[in-house]
């Protein structure tokens, strides 16, 4: 079912034009629904990947009184630590639901390493964790990485987080570092210090050529290859890097989105699996390559590379709560 919490456009396909992608893409629940401030969800998306964690997190102090109906759903679930023993089922929508049966992704592999252990969201959908683990041996073959470096995925039991994402609620999204991983086995120190590179221009127009290597494309090219991607969003000045040097098939293009942020890592949202009922499709991005002079206007327009403040602040809205979420997240929640 797709969510009813999408936009309304002229054609009423809940996809807007593609100068607007942002508003079908990541946001467009959050919009719509009235969540999450827009201002906060650029903030999120730019910075998630750089916030630096510790080698010894504090644990989260107990709750007051957990049963509060106006308590936050992201102090719930991020009291969470580990999955909920029922059979995996992505619930609700990308931005606003949670994860049952979720798996651990390991923090080591043969081609990947988590990075940010101390957040403890290396959980996904087993479909999400299967992908990643062939993602990387491809990316490894193609690219000659010596292996990726995996952000977020989601919490144990998916749901809203306490900092960093409006999405990675359900368990099928994942940030993918655009740095390699080194050759060695990174330290605990490290995987909380370490940042990734940049790869876009000062001007926020083109690719940082002192980043960007030949070896970038066929890394984002495999992970739109893969049968379970919905989509891949990058910086803008990313997708015009690589409409600029895809060659040969270039149908992957379309699953490659522009977005906000997203100049340090790469994000990968799959599709919900044919199983499950409760999971609240997105969607489709529109046909073609989205390479056109046209796909570009707005996000290289004066407003996005330089947007100015509102003069009067928006009021903050209310988190989201439990009532706010699928029903069956309770469950996920109660269960042991």
């Amino acid at each position: 079912m797709v969510s009813q919490c999408l936009p309304e456009t002229a054609g009423g396909s809940g996809e807007v034009t593609r100068a607007d992608v942002l508003w079908a893409d990541m946001f467009q629940l959050a919009i719509r629904c009235c969540t999450v401030p827009l201002v906060m969800l650029l903030t999120m998306a730019i910075a998630a990947a750089q916030d630096k964690g510790s080698v010894t997190p504090k644990p989260l102090p107990a709750l007051a009184n957990p049963t509060d109906p106006a308590l936050a759903a992201k102090e719930l679930f991020a009291r969470k630590l580990s999955a909920a023993a029922l059979p995996p089922q992505p619930i609700g929508f990308y931005a606003k639901g949670c994860l049952a049966g979720g798996e651990a992704l390991p923090i080591n592999g043969e081609h990947w390493q988590v990075m940010r252990l101390s957040r403890n969201r290396n959980w996904g959908h087993p479909d999400l964790i299967a992908m990643l683990k062939r993602l990387a041996n491809v990316a490894h073959r193609d690219a000659g990485w010596p292996g990726l470096l995996i952000g977020d995925l989601s919490q144990p039991r998916g749901g809203p987080m306490l900092t960093g994402h409006a999405s990675h609620q359900v368990g099928l999204d994942a940030d993918i570092w655009l740095t390699p991983a080194p050759n060695y086995l990174l330290s605990r120190n490290e995987r909380e210090e370490m940042s990734a590179v940049m790869m876009v221009r000062s001007d926020r127009l083109d690719i940082d050529p002192a980043s960007w290597t030949p070896s970038h494309l066929p890394v984002i090219r495999a992970a739109a290859r893969q049968p379970e991607v919905d989509r891949i969003f990058v910086n803008a000045a990313i997708k015009k890097a690589l409409c600029r040097e895809a060659k040969g098939d270039r149908s992957w293009l379309g699953k490659v989105r522009p977005m906000y942020g997203h100049d340090y890592h790469f994000h990968i949202r799959i599709k919900c699996p044919a199983s499950a009922t409760d999971c609240e499709a997105q969607v489709p991005p529109p046909p073609g390559e989205g390479c056109a002079a046209e796909d570009f206007a707005y996000w290289f327009s004066d407003s996005v590379l330089h947007p100015k403040p509102p003069k009067t602040p928006p009021p903050p809205r209310p988190p989201m709560t439990l009532s706010d979420l699928p029903p069956a997240c309770r469950q996920v929640l109660q269960a042991p």
